[in-house]
């Protein structure tokens, strides 16, 4: 039922002549009284008048699609001015990229992270519950993958180990196939409790072992594969983290933020990243110092440990001494058995400074300390029941820089003793010379590129990515054959040098803060490896050229605003 002016008008004055009629032939008291009455009335008809323009001047602002321009501008944060968002994992343009997917709660002293950008602050898929909201996060893919050559490793590439040209029959086949394996889904909780600001993150894809053999025939049941499971508490310039979550060796774009919006892993297509990325997603726990405004950060990680032999993602492996194969897969893993039976004497220790004094510069130094320890469990050699140890560790510098507007130049730098399981298992951590004694392989990676938006919503990437393994050879028991790594007449996949050369596009063809976005993808991908040792009449590297092509839609998000 409508109510308007003239409807109450009506009402007032027929309530108002019922006294008139009774004041006929009454005195002039009367009369005035009467008067009196009507000038009272008349300024209530006044009042209701004004009371229902202001009512419907509210309902018109509550229906009306869009907020006023001025409104929108005061809700954009004043990072958004870089012209970068991070969104889901991706540095993208703040106008015309992904809904940004993994900021946290802001803090007006002490931020956990950087505010929503070019989202809005609530969502239709928001859960409030008190002074806590849940949200789903994720995207869903489906993409496309062309090889020339067919190393059969699915939709990730395996840097490793693509096939020589005239490998049977990996090198004389190409390779095409389509997935939604990468899609993505999780959830986050966003709280305050007592001053502590506090973040849940999940997150899985479907790029596990599958269930079933059949995937590829009858149906296509990829199984959830867990990513990300983390808590992250703060207060003040303290933070804490407990779970499993991407490795703090792995660089930032921003602090040392967990959010994968705040991690470079660059913007390629393939689910395996870049070559010569140090990077990891593992349990551990984290304990960070920020000063204030979040200039400078300082962290301490302890992570999941693994003795690593090669053989995962492609990468090679090392040879064992004869009277010490029975290291294999139980004492160091080589992915053939459940990593959890090898042994590891303490975590992998990691620790990073990061430098942050304006928006439109990140700047890290980073440190590793790993420990590796063996059992000569061998009878009749001098070492025969004894026990070694070695320790190893690396180092990185990493940095990206916004030269320009939209314009990032980025470059992540990386050299251990030890440190190849961080490098996508690219490189073993170690050998085992005959006596059962360690000794590390060193390696040196390195990935840069740029990353550009152009007319606002379509980035630019192009990348190189490069990894030296270093030699590291030694003699069995007998004294003439060879063991280790790279020695001469190792296998050709012992490699030396590998190489990426990459670059792609990231297209927004729609978006909405409340409905999420659609965006197409293209990558091109040229990848060469050279081993140590090639036979007489081989060939010297082998080359392999992929062409992804992805489409996705990101559900919409954006963190609510914190009190």
């Amino acid at each position: 039922m409508k109510l308007t002016v003239s409807t109450l008008t009506v009402c007032m004055l027929a309530l108002t002549f019922l006294p008139v009629g009774k004041a006929q032939g009454s005195d002039a008291n009367d009369i005035e009284l009467l008067k009196a009455k009507l000038a009272e009335q008349q300024k209530q008809i006044e009042v209701l008048r004004q009371s229902v323009d202001a009512q419907q001047k509210l309902i018109e602002r509550l229906t009306t699609p869009a907020a006023r321009p001025a409104e929108q501008a005061a809700s954009q944060p004043a990072a958004q001015a870089s012209g970068f968002t991070r969104a889901g994992g991706a540095v993208a343009s703040a106008t015309g990229a992904l809904p940004d997917l993994s900021p946290v709660a802001p803090s007006p002293k002490y931020p956990v992270q950087d505010p929503p950008q070019g989202a809005a602050t609530s969502s239709p898929l928001q859960i409030q519950i008190g002074n806590v909201t849940i949200m789903p996060v994720g995207f869903m893919d489906a993409t496309a993958v062309w090889r020339n050559e067919a190393p059969g490793s699915g939709i990730g590439s395996s840097f490793g180990s693509i096939p020589f040209s005239n490998a049977v029959p990996g090198g004389k086949l190409d390779e095409m196939r389509f997935s939604p394996q990468n899609s993505r889904l999780g959830f986050r909780v966003d709280g305050d409790w007592k001053g502590y600001r506090f973040i849940g993150y999940n997150e899985f894809d479907f790029l596990g072992t599958s269930g079933s053999n059949a995937i590829g025939v009858t149906n296509g049941a990829f199984v959830p594969r867990l990513r990300l499971f983390w808590v992250d508490v703060r207060k003040g310039p303290w933070e804490f983290l407990g779970g499993q979550s991407w490795s703090m060796l792995t660089p930032n774009r921003k602090g040392i933020s967990p959010l994968p919006g705040d991690i470079f892993f660059s913007q390629v297509v393939d689910v395996n990243y870049m070559l010569g990325l140090p990077w990891t997603r593992q349990p551990g726990f984290r304990f960070l110092l920020h000063a204030p405004k979040d200039v400078v950060t300082w962290g301490l990680s302890f992570e999941n440990p693994n003795q690593y032999m090669g053989g995962s993602g492609g990468g090679p492996q090392i040879t064992l001494p004869t009277a010490l194969a029975g290291l294999l897969g139980t004492q160091l893993d080589n992915t053939s058995t459940s990593y959890l039976s090898t042994p590891n004497p303490m975590p992998d220790i990691i620790t990073k400074l990061a430098f942050d004094p304006v928006s439109r510069v990140h700047f890290e130094i980073a440190g590793i300390l790993r420990d590796f320890k063996v059992y000569n469990l061998t009878t009749g050699q001098p070492t025969s029941g004894q026990t070694f140890s070695k320790t190893g560790g690396g180092g990185s510098v990493n940095g990206n820089f916004e030269l320009v507007k939209n314009f990032r130049l980025v470059t992540n730098n990386f050299l251990s003793d030890g440190g190849g399981r961080y490098l996508f298992g690219q490189a073993p951590d170690l050998i085992i010379r005959s006596d059962g004694s360690i000794s590390p392989i060193r390696t040196l990676s390195t990935v840069d590129g740029f990353e550009a938006t152009v007319a606002k919503k379509t980035l630019l990437y192009a990348y190189f990515g490069g990894l030296w393994i270093g030699k590291n050879a030694a003699l069995d028991a007998n004294g003439t054959t060879k063991i280790g790594y790279g020695f001469l007449g190792s296998s050709n996949s012992n490699n030396h040098i590998e190489r990426e050369y990459t670059f792609g596009i990231n297209q927004t063809i729609w978006k909405d803060a409340k409905y999420g976005a659609i965006n197409v993808m293209g990558q091109y991908e040229y990848l060469t490896r050279n081993p140590w040792y090639i036979a007489l009449g081989a060939l010297d590297h082998a080359s392999d050229s992929t062409i992804y092509f992805n489409v996705r839609y990101t559900l919409p998000g954006g963190v609510p605003a914190m009190k």
